[in-house]
């Protein structure tokens, strides 16, 4: 029985629209789809996702097109790229209310150490909690016949031992035995006055952060999901992630980016949150080689989310990201929750415009830009000297009258400097993006372990030493004072750590073995004849070398050091070598 042509034409309609829901349905994916191949190129292959991807032969090749998603055909056309000539309006502002009066949370009027800051971060309750589990640590490595001669460490005695790492970090030595050498090359003696080698090596082996009975108990859940990959790592770091959101209330413009902890078996990432003003860590999150954040959307739009807390936060503030983490969706999330967002993005992205329309190519002149507003979105595309950087924002109109210095090349090859018009998301996010990295200027040794964990030890030693001068450096801005530099902080902290107060270090040096002390002794023996003074056995001074490059000889050297030194009424090297003086 044959259909009326009405009919077969309605079948048809029917049959064309079932086929591309399905195909549409086995097409596309949620956002997590994305990430999860980004993830893989971008952690585990060490590429980009989106511009790296190797062929069979390990080259480069062109970048994988975007999957093809069947659509209902549609009525609405495609965005078009607007240019220099379209005005742009920017969305509504957000209120800008933060749960705590922006800055650090301390009294300015009370007198703030150095170390005082420091054990904000590592308290005594922290160290003391490290203490037993390195204790504990100890007794099993001594269970298991490792022979070595332990006595259980202190909380004193474990802040004598930060203090060393940092000296280490400040004071560059090829080998950590080399700070208890004592020869010409070698002379740092307060590590001797401080510790012995042999238990700074043995407290360094035996250092723990989680109990190790627990960590039994868990290593037998191994492969199972109620295995934590970062159970030894916990005590600590949330000690470190509460102190670092109770003393400091960030200011409005925050950065999200991710930090390499380097280890010779493989890195760790880990996802950071900090105040773009000054670099302050406001929270860490560490990537374990799986996505185990709960929010379940994806490693990029996850690790974002986890660390914008707007309990602590409050609402109204401004986080600024990398391409990595950018995505439509994670932007129009962050926007209903009352967060603005700015980060740079891949055209690949899901959802953002692939339209050619009025866009930009290489040929287009530098400075030019292009624009496309979707609701409370607008992403633009600046030409650079020599590449496109394309922004995404929810808190900027496309432009707003800013300019950039660029260098820019005339036809006939000559570079010049030019101001050329720059679209406000690219001129805000290359300011406040850039104070994430002043958080990264730390003075640890990192020492050579095969234990990961003791490697990130070493980096929350960084961020408690770096927070604590942050916060040092605001409170002296308070009170109106010129506050010491990083470098000078740190001194100050190391010395304190050591219990070796700069001020108050004696002048004496201390015994060095069992007989010998940084004492001055001659080598000349004097003349008997009465004649001119002896020249043999003289020696040039070191430190004169060292300060001034001069060739000068002394028959003075120190006796423990065994090194050559001016001993003069007008030129003591000998104390300004040992003592830093003049």
């Amino acid at each position: 029985m044959s259909l009326p042509i009405s009919a077969a034409k309605a079948l048809c309609h029917i049959r064309e629209e079932l086929a591309l829901e399905s195909e549409e349905d086995n097409h596309s994916s949620d956002e997590s789809g994305d990430d999860s191949e980004d993830e893989y190129n971008h952690f585990v292959l060490r590429l980009d996702p989106v511009e790296d991807i190797p062929d069979e032969n390990g080259e480069n090749i062109a970048p994988t097109p975007p999957r093809k998603r069947a659509r209902r055909l549609s009525k609405q056309e495609p965005l078009s790229w607007k240019s220099e000539n379209d005005k742009d309006a920017a969305p509504a502002t957000l209120r800008f209310l933060p749960a705590r009066e922006p800055g650090v949370q301390l009294s300015a009027a009370d007198n703030h150490t150095p170390l005082d800051l420091f054990k904000l971060f590592f308290s005594d309750s922290a160290v003391e909690t490290l203490c037993k589990n390195t204790n504990k640590q100890a007794a099993r490595s001594i269970a298991r016949g490792v022979e070595y001669k332990w006595t259980d460490v202190g909380v004193a005695e474990f802040y004598r031992y930060i203090g060393l790492i940092f000296l280490m970090g400040m004071v560059k030595l090829t080998d950590v035995r080399d700070y208890w050498r004592k020869c010409y090359y070698h002379t740092v003696p307060v590590a001797a006055e401080v510790m012995a080698r042999d238990r700074f090596r043995t407290i360094s082996w035996n250092v723990h952060m989680s109990d190790p009975d627990e960590d039994r108990v868990n290593d037998a859940k191994r492969g199972t999901s109620a295995h934590d990959r970062l159970f030894r790592l916990k005590p600590l770091m949330n000690t470190i992630q509460n102190a670092c959101k109770a003393f400091y209330q960030p200011r409005r413009n925050i950065a999200v980016d991710e930090r390499m902890v380097a280890s010779p078996k493989c890195g760790f990432k880990l996802f950071v949150l900090a105040d773009s003003s000054n670099g302050y860590t406001l929270d860490i999150s560490v990537y374990n080689g799986n996505n185990n954040f709960i929010i379940g959307q994806g490693l990029s739009y996850d690790s974002v989310m986890s660390l914008i807390d707007k309990r602590y936060l409050g609402s109204g503030y401004h986080v600024y990201m990398d391409d990595f983490y950018t995505s439509p969706k994670l932007f129009r999330d962050l926007f209903a929750a009352k967060f603005g967002a700015c980060g740079a993005y891949k055209d690949v992205r899901r959802g953002c415009p692939h339209s050619a329309v009025n866009a930009l190519n290489k040929m287009s002149p530098t400075g030019t830009y292009r624009w496309i507003r979707d609701g409370p979105l607008v992403y633009v595309k600046w030409m650079d000297t020599l590449e496109v950087r394309a922004v995404c924002s929810t808190i900027h109109a496309a432009y707003t009258g800013d300019e950039r210095e660029t260098r820019v090349k005339s036809r006939k090859g000559v570079w010049s400097s030019q101001s050329l018009p720059c679209p406000s998301p690219v001129v805000e996010y290359n300011k406040f993006i850039g104070g994430l990295y002043s958080s990264d200027q730390y003075y640890t040794s990192q020492h050579k372990t095969s234990k990961w964990y003791k490697k990130l030890f070493y980096h929350f030693l960084d961020v408690a030493a770096t927070n604590a001068y942050l916060l040092h450096k605001e409170l002296m801005q308070n009170m109106h004072k010129d506050s010491m530099s990083q470098k000078a902080f740190m001194e100050e902290l190391t010395a304190q750590l050591m219990g070796i107060p700069q001020k108050t270090q004696p002048q004496a040096s201390p015994v060095l073995n069992g007989r010998n002390f940084c004492s001055p002794v001659c080598e000349v023996e004097p003349p008997t004849d009465g004649g001119k003074r002896a020249c043999d056995n003289r020696k040039s001074c070191a430190h004169c070398r060292v300060q001034s490059g001069k060739d000068i000889k002394t028959p003075w050297k120190c006796r423990a050091c065994d090194v050559y030194l001016c001993l003069q009424t007008d030129r003591n090297c000998f104390d300004a070598w040992h003592h830093g003086g003049n």
